[in-house]
């Protein structure tokens, strides 16, 4: 729709909205502020994100939001993903400020996949995961499964297909006191209303890590605070947004 408008305005008008979007890219670029562990680099701040828009919450270079920083920092210092082993890694929903980073590191080992998105390498269903038991070292899924009406399921799947002593970081919007669902409810509106998005089908609560259980996983809870001192934190804009690290294996 904005899109829409703005061609509807006349050419120099367009053209110095062009010029204050660069102006603000420009301003927020440069300086040292804010600093991202995904890639690397610094600006002034992070841009703003979000249906109803966060501010300080995007790298303005390669677009990681406050969890994906939080992910890539507990990725480096707390799991064995960067070490050199060959590894089979299974990511759900490939994110693009990951994607290219990690297929880099992992080579060959690496494989994405989607219900939806005719990117990723293979089209999965993960309540019906077409690979052997014990099959991925790895497995990452971040903010899919308050999207599949049998996440239970689907945990249950990828328990099956990770490999003993295998690990898997299962991320989900933490919204709700308790973990709210009604599988009689289509209406993108209504569900809008009641689970925050027209495509969610529930809410998570502080018992989503019940549910790891019940699928047979072990888990860890790892927060901001676990890895990085408060100025740091700070610097990486690692706020109440980034959520928490759900860190599950199986032994």
């Amino acid at each position: 729709m904005i899109r829409t408008l703005l061609r509807l305005l006349p050419e120099y008008v367009r053209k110095s909205i062009r010029s204050s979007i660069s102006l603000i890219y420009s301003t927020n670029r440069y300086g040292k502020g804010r600093w991202c562990p995904v890639c690397g680099r610094d600006s002034r701040k992070f841009g703003k994100f979000g249906i109803v828009p966060r501010e300080d919450a995007m790298c303005i270079h390669c677009g990681a939001l406050e969890r994906h920083r939080l992910v890539w920092l507990f990725f480096q210092q707390m799991t064995n993903l960067f070490d050199g082993t060959p590894k089979i890694m299974l990511h759900i929903a490939p994110e693009p400020c990951f994607e290219p980073r990690l297929r880099e590191k992992l080579r060959q080992g690496y494989i994405t996949a989607d219900l939806m998105n005719s990117h990723a390498m293979v089209k999965m269903d993960i309540t019906n995961i077409l690979y052997p038991d014990n099959y991925f070292d790895i497995i990452y899924c971040s903010h899919v499964l308050e999207h599949v009406q049998d996440d239970k399921k689907a945990m249950r799947e990828f328990y099956r297909v990770l490999k003993q002593n295998g690990w898997a970081i299962l991320l989900v919007p933490i919204t709700a006191k308790a973990t709210f669902e009604d599988p009689s409810i289509h209406d993108p509106s209504e569900r809008q209303k009641l689970f925050g998005q027209e495509d969610h089908v529930r809410r998570y609560g502080a018992d989503y890590i019940e549910r790891l259980h019940e699928a047979g996983f072990k888990v860890k809870v790892s927060q901001a605070s676990d890895l990085s001192g408060p100025k740091n934190i700070v610097r990486m804009g690692l706020t109440p947004a980034s959520g928490e690290i759900y860190y599950c294996y199986k032994t």
